[in-house]
């Protein structure tokens, strides 16, 4: 399907372009016919080689686009983490927080206390 090309003398760039809309505009030549289904269609066709379609080609494809440099298979490796802390520090620690106050057990209200010491003062 052909489309008319829409020239408009003050949106070109070359200077061929501006002779082709001045001489649109006056009528002296004939806007251009672009069929783009053909062409896309040409394009198609013009972007395979003969050679392509050939084992030869399929040869030359692979060889082309292959690896220079073989890739490493990544390792798996296994990571543990050991407990590296006594439970007892950081009991000390809590008690610390709190105002030397021995923690035993986390209750509504320590909690609270905490909330309240990590608010901005």
């Amino acid at each position: 399907m052909a489309d008319e090309v829409k020239v408009n003398p003050n949106e070109v760039t070359t200077h061929d372009a501006q002779l082709l809309a001045d001489n649109v505009a006056e009528g002296v030549e004939k806007a251009p016919q672009v069929d783009f289904d053909a062409d896309y269609e040409r394009a198609k066709e013009m972007s395979v080689s003969p050679l392509d379609n050939t084992e030869e080609g399929k040869k030359a494809a692979e060889a082309a686009v292959a690896p220079k440099y073989k890739m490493p298979e990544p390792e798996e490796r296994k990571v543990e983490a050991p407990a590296t802390g006594n439970p007892e520090n950081y009991l000390s620690m809590a008690n610390e927080i709190s105002g030397n106050d021995v923690v035993t057990t986390v209750d509504d209200d320590l909690v609270k206390k905490a909330l309240e010491k990590g608010q901005p003062g």
